[in-house]
């Protein structure tokens, strides 16, 4: 206005809104001259007038990339993109605007939560990893497919990834392992296929959820490198043992599940060294042998299931004993004996022995399907094959078992379609 006052404008002041207004509704509002192909977003920067100083820059060079993004979505049930429209991008529904590490004062958009959405697209490639200051991704429940860029490496802020309940292929996204911030991963639901690299249980995480997958070959024997504490690997097609190093786990590990999956050889002793462990769901593999006198120390553990495996022998009492069992699952296998403490456990609906060899007990195997089991050798591979009688954490005093509440399991939580974990 002072200059106003001193030099007149080479264009009239109404001449110049019209046109300022002109270049908003084009550029901000529908982001796209009708009939002309849309030029790239870094020609699209310099013609945004100057009226919109009053935005962040951060801010600012997004808006583009937004739109381009909404232009690819073809199939929007509940209306969302309808709110993406204007320069204030911290209103769209869906984005969420904050004050990025490496600058307090600036804003930026630093969220982004679709959950639930049921947004579909070709892909998110061009979008998610052109958002440099993005924190946080939140997907689960929509219909995006494609494969995951290398280019989301560069998001030096990202610590929460949730691309559950979607429709993404391809091998392990390998430019995740590249995120040096990331402590939330979750690509569940997905047509991921292939192997998980061994570098993904070296990273910082404290949620992986990878289950529901096509993801298949031998789990990596460093697995015990992780520092999870919640650790979902269900419902895939990996085979081999479960690697022994997951007794290294044990200061960080709280629940873990590997049902519905093709593991196979004997039970690691080293699992009883996880003495945080609330929750281990083995269920629906292929195990065999003996339950490790090792798994007695498991004193969080509520929920244990090792149902529908090849497991035999003697049901141990140090584990009937465990006094926060609310639920121990051993059906289906060829278990052939149980003491006084689990019998309390099968009265108390706590143990579930059903479908085993257990004399003397309903509902169990007919004598001609136990026979057929145990007329082949077996085996069970171990270094020390005595330590599986062994109590490393030698309790001498059991407890009376104590009906316990059962409470909510976060990892469980990742076995439903549509369910948010966190």
């Amino acid at each position: 206005m002072v200059l106003c006052k001193h030099k007149q404008p080479s264009v009239p002041i109404p001449t110049l809104l019209i046109t300022l207004l002109f270049f908003l509704r084009v550029f901000l509002v529908d982001c796209q001259i009708l009939e002309t192909p849309s030029p790239p977003s870094d020609f699209l920067i310099p013609l945004i007038p100057d009226i919109l100083n009053f935005l962040d820059q951060r801010v600012v060079q997004v808006i583009p990339i937004i739109q381009t993004f909404k232009n690819t979505i073809t199939s929007d049930p509940f209306g969302v993109t309808s709110t993406w429209v204007g320069p204030n991008i911290c209103n769209y529904t869906g984005f969420y605007c904050g004050n990025p590490p490496d600058n307090l004062t600036a804003t930026t958009v630093s969220s982004i939560d679709f959950n639930g959405f049921q947004l579909t697209a070709p892909t998110l490639d061009g979008f998610i990893d052109q958002l440099p200051d993005l924190a946080l991704f939140h997907a689960n429940t929509n219909n995006f497919s494609g494969t995951i860029s290398p280019k989301l490496a560069k998001l030096k802020f990202l610590y929460e990834l949730d691309l559950s309940n979607n429709f993404f292929s391809g091998v392990f996204p390998t430019s995740i392992l590249n995120i040096p911030t990331l402590s939330f991963l979750d690509i569940r639901y997905n047509f991921f296929s292939g192997t998980v690299p061994p570098q993904l249980f070296m990273q910082n995480l404290d949620v992986l959820f990878v289950n529901n997958n096509n993801f298949m070959l031998t789990l990596p024997t460093n697995l015990g490198d992780t520092p999870v504490v919640y650790l979902t690997l269900a419902n895939n097609k990996f085979t081999g043992p479960i690697p022994r190093s997951i007794g290294k786990t044990s200061s960080t590990l709280v629940e873990v599940l590997l049902l519905n999956n093709l593991l196979t050889g004997c039970l690691p002793y080293e699992i009883g060294f996880l003495g945080n462990l609330t929750l281990f769901d083995a269920g629906g593999n292929l195990l065999t042998g003996p339950i490790p006198g090792s798994f007695g120390c498991l004193k969080k553990v509520e929920q244990l299931n090792l149902a529908r495996n090849f497991l035999y022998g003697e049901v141990p009492e140090v584990v009937c004993a465990l006094g926060n069992l609310a639920n121990l699952s051993l059906s289906y296998n060829y278990f052939t004996k149980v003491g006084p403490l689990c019998k309390k456990l099968i009265q108390s609906g706590v143990l579930d022995v059903r479908k085993n060899c257990i004399s003397g007990l309903p509902d169990q195997r007919s004598g001609k399907e136990c026979m057929a089991f145990f007329l082949v050798p077996r085996t069970c591979t171990h270094p020390r094959p005595s330590s599986f009688n062994i109590v490393p954490c030698q309790i001498h005093h059991w407890t009376k078992p104590q009906e316990k509440t059962k409470r909510h399991l976060l990892s469980y939580s990742a076995l439903s379609r549509n369910r948010l974990v966190l």
